[in-house]
């Protein structure tokens, strides 16, 4: 019998042909190369977001360690308990911050009391109420501290910051939002 053989191939056509296909996969494997990329960077932020939810969870219980720590007498029960419960949370990345005589930063510390003292030109922590925690850069707990400085610029009793007579008359628009956020922020920055 005779064989039957397709016609001879143009070499040009073939040759696009490849290029096509070589395109095609390289752009299916950049593809797939993102998606990895992709699915490792969540799977990292995911895990994150869990070990700052645990560890956030666990803060009460360190307080309640350190709470006993500084009342009862440090038994040998006690010191490997707080040892083991301390090395377990520095391993997941739980720093502890908030040292006597710190600069205050208001982006991590939450000054309870302050004492005015007129010969400073800084604010700086001089009392840890409460130590504060992050994760890298992430904060999970402002320390709670007192602070000692200089004494709070002046402000009107609504605590603006300009000095602008309040309007008189019933709020129009978006005024009533402006007197609120005013209210608000008059009461939420009083220190001790």
């Amino acid at each position: 019998m005779d064989e039957v053989r397709p016609p001879h191939p143009d070499p040009d056509r073939l040759r696009r042909l490849l290029e096509e296909r070589t395109a095609d996969l390289q752009r299916v494997k950049a593809e797939y190369d993102n998606y990895r990329k992709r699915v490792r960077r969540d799977r990292m932020a995911v895990r994150e977001i869990a070990v700052a939810n645990v560890l956030h969870a666990l803060l009460p219980v360190l307080d309640s360690v350190d709470r006993t720590c500084a009342y009862e007498p440090l038994t040998p029960g006690l010191k490997d308990i707080t040892d083991t419960l301390r090395t377990q949370l520095g391993s997941l990345g739980l720093e502890v911050f908030g040292e006597q005589g710190d600069p205050f930063d208001p982006a991590c510390h939450d000054a309870v009391t302050h004492h005015v003292s007129l010969g400073s030109d800084q604010l700086i922590c001089t009392k840890i109420l409460r130590p504060g925690y992050r994760i890298g850069p992430q904060l999970l707990r402002p320390a709670h501290v007192e602070v000692t400085g200089p004494p709070p610029p002046a402000r009107n009793p609504l605590g603006q910051l300009r000095q602008e007579p309040p309007r008189l008359g019933a709020p129009r628009g978006n005024d009533c939002a402006s007197l609120t956020s005013l209210t608000r922020a008059g009461h939420g920055d009083r220190l001790g």
